[in-house]
């Protein structure tokens, strides 16, 4: 057995080790060093690192290894989302439960280590002597209460996402909810940030000046792996999340557009209908079918109310030979798949929770070197593809062509899932 000495040492000196021994072995020397200023380290922090590149997992062996050195510290995590806290706060246990952990634990103070509390949010050992009844660990989302909290340590990891980049009113409501952890910290206290950049005016700009470990520098990601992940995103998303700094957003995002394929290889598959009601938007329908791993691709669209090209759809339908149609509730509540059906068109409704950008940004962006636009697809419809982006006008093809190529990739998905049970 370790002497009581050692087993400390270990922790604060060694914590690549028991990393290792916890099992997260591609961790190195770049990794130790955030580990022992997150665990050792006394002033604010902040830590600027490209996704994939382990910074998630510091933080948890780091609040895992705080619990054990000082029991009497009180923690707080905090995450953009409820989700987001609960997955890290069981990770945290994991490692506490660890049997590698258990025994320096014995080690260092002669008992067995119990979880006391291990809830979804919160961890408390028997190492605490604390009457107060205050949990070493709590995770909080950022819409969380923070009202009479206070913490010895706080650690933010990506409180700043995706909506901070497009939405101003999420970035103020960022800079409020860090600006109150100011007031939850107790004297002599420290927080220490994890992010990416996603706006140049986000809430970094609160933080302190950030250690930046970008995706060319830390040696994480392999040349063909960059190229992977640089094709399926955005060159502005790409450069925020992994190159660590803000550009232009692309005035091109889908370039290069391939066409003139057989419309025979269209049919077959699945269509869906984005419906314009009013103003200047525009109906657009979607046909596609896969081959070989290419989409094939049919669109129309019109600047018109849904209600005066019904009987077109209808016979696109047909025409199409599609199995099922697909269409948003949101806007109508079920008005155009009621009249649809009276036609004899099968309809698929569904409720549209996730944002259009990120939508069209992840689907069709991935998907786009392999989508093919048939003969008789509207020039007007690629058009407005190809002059797609973040503040475009029209979306309405994009839109349309995103959904359908989530629902492909959600039935592939339960396929994959039904033949593995």
């Amino acid at each position: 057995m370790l002497k009581k000495e050692q087993a400390i040492d270990l922790l604060i000196n060694h914590p690549l080790k028991f990393a290792h021994m916890l099992g997260f072995t591609k961790l190195g020397d770049m990794h130790e060093a955030w580990l022992k200023d997150m665990i050792r380290g006394k002033k604010d922090k902040t830590l600027m690192a490209h996704r994939r590149s382990y910074k998630t997992t510091c933080v948890s062996i780091a609040l895992a290894e705080m619990i054990i050195l000082l029991p009497s510290y009180k923690c707080m995590f905090m995450r953009k989302t409820d989700s987001d806290v609960k997955e890290v706060i069981r990770q945290v246990r994991n490692i506490l439960l660890d049997q590698h952990t258990m025994y320096i634990v014995q080690c260092i103070y002669g008992i067995d280590l119990v979880l006391t509390i291990q809830s979804a949010t919160e961890i408390n050992t028997n190492l605490s002597n604390d009457v107060k009844g205050t949990s070493q660990l709590v995770g909080i989302g950022t819409g969380g209460s923070l009202t009479g909290k206070h913490f010895d340590r706080i650690f933010t990891d990506d409180i700043i996402n995706v909506n901070d980049r497009i939405s101003k009113a999420e970035r103020e409501r960022t800079k409020v909810v860090y600006q109150e952890l100011q007031n939850i910290r107790n004297s002599g206290g420290r927080i220490y940030n994890t992010l990416t950049p996603w706006h140049r005016e986000d809430a970094s700009t609160l933080m302190p000046d950030a250690d930046k470990y970008d995706c060319y520098t830390t040696g994480i990601l392999t040349k063909e792996e960059l190229i992977e992940i640089k094709d399926s995103m955005t060159a502005s998303l790409f450069a925020a999340n992994y190159e660590l700094k803000h550009i232009a957003d692309d005035d091109v995002i889908f370039d290069n557009p391939k066409v003139g394929a057989d419309i025979e290889l269209a049919r077959g598959g699945y269509d869906h209908l984005d419906s314009a009601y009013y103003g200047e938007d525009y109906s657009a329908y979607t046909a596609i079918n896969i081959h070989n791993g290419k989409w094939y691709v049919y669109g129309r669209c019109w600047r018109k109310h849904v209600d005066d090209i019904l009987e077109q759809i209808v016979d696109l339908h047909n025409d199409m030979r599609c199995q099922k149609l697909h269409n948003e509730l949101n806007a109508d509540k079920g008005y155009v798949a009621k009249e649809l059906r009276k036609r004899g068109v099968k309809v698929a409704t569904y409720t549209e929770t996730q944002n259009k950008y990120i939508k069209i940004t992840s689907y069709l962006k991935f998907e786009w070197k392999d989508v093919i636009f048939v003969n008789g697809t509207d020039r007007e419809y690629i058009d407005m593809i190809c002059d797609y982006n973040e503040n475009a006008e029209h979306d309405d093809p994009c839109d349309s062509l995103s959904s359908l190529l989530r629902i492909y990739q959600k039935k592939k998905q339960r396929q994959a899932e039904s033949i593995n049970v």
